[in-house]
């Protein structure tokens, strides 16, 4: 019988699931009746968290004039969703740490990521201010349903990437993944943040930011990342070489107003920037 991305997500339920503080935010986040102090109290009761946060919260990266000695100040400065973008982000980073894959290092996997959170946060704060942290979760999580299947498909997954590197040749893993089983990584992910319970952004983001033409709800979210994925994926290459340019959708290009001239100070962005957000979220 043909494995569906639900029983995937429902075999690494219990191993991949949000620490409950996570959940607990997530929740407070979207309750009208929770206050910051107490969206605060909750952060506080979790050491290692608070600590994180404070880091992340006084890095170059977020660009603040005074620094931040509590979390209680982190929240009344950077407001509920962005203290929830901020912890989803140390969480999402940390909660793969103990699952085992053969087919990429960690590293290398958070680090297209991050460079992919770098790009659709540098975008966004062109075309839509105030989202900017938002799509950098975004594109922190867009490929999360990969490490599912580097795990619970690691046969699979090794032959899909044979086929899409050196059988066809083209890197095209998404339609590789399809070829072989039906559905790709991006469904994988979307059935996990469904699971995890986070916003509907986050859930048509990581969907279809391979096919940003079948987004409903927030097109130009999903087009932003859809332009920042490709875009990391160019600075990896050390390339913005036309062709490779052409992986990016003219419904893409459409929704969102930047032309391939915008992409190269956007590469030059994440070589700036990456070593240190790196830092700031992994170590």
């Amino acid at each position: 019988m043909q494995i569906t991305p639900k029983q995937l997500i429902d075999d690494v339920k219990g191993i991949v699931s949000l620490p409950s503080v996570c959940v607990h935010i997530n929740e407070m986040v979207d309750d009208p009746n929770s206050s910051l102090v107490n969206i605060g109290k909750v952060v506080a009761q979790d050491p290692a968290l608070t600590l994180r946060i404070l880091k992340i919260a006084n890095s170059p990266f977020y660009g603040l004039s005074n620094e931040i000695e509590t979390v209680g100040r982190a929240v009344a400065i950077l407001g509920t969703t962005q203290l929830r973008d901020m912890v989803l982000a140390t969480a999402a980073t940390r909660i793969f740490d103990g699952i085992p894959n053969n087919l990429i290092t960690m590293k290398l996997f958070w680090r297209h990521s991050i460079a992919c959170g770098i790009a659709a946060r540098m975008l966004a704060d062109q075309v839509m201010p105030g989202k900017g942290e938002s799509l950098f979760v975004a594109g922190l999580l867009h490929d999360i349903g990969q490490l599912v299947m580097f795990n619970k498909l690691p046969e699979e997954s090794k032959q899909i990437l044979l086929y899409a590197f050196e059988e066809v040749g083209d890197g095209d893993v998404f339609s590789a993944e399809m070829h072989h089983l039906g559905f790709t990584h991006c469904d994988v992910g979307a059935e996990l943040v469904r699971e995890w319970r986070l916003p509907p952004l986050y859930q048509e983001c990581i969907e279809f930011h391979h096919s940003p033409e079948k987004a409903t709800q927030f097109p130009q979210e999903v087009a932003l990342i859809h332009i920042a994925q490709a875009t990391a994926n160019l600075e990896e290459a050390g390339t913005v070489d036309e062709e490779k340019m052409a992986d990016i959708s003219d419904n893409a290009w459409e929704i969102t107003g930047f032309t391939k001239e915008d992409i190269p100070p956007v590469i030059k962005a994440i070589r700036l920037q990456i070593s240190e957000v790196m830092t700031t979220f992994l170590d």
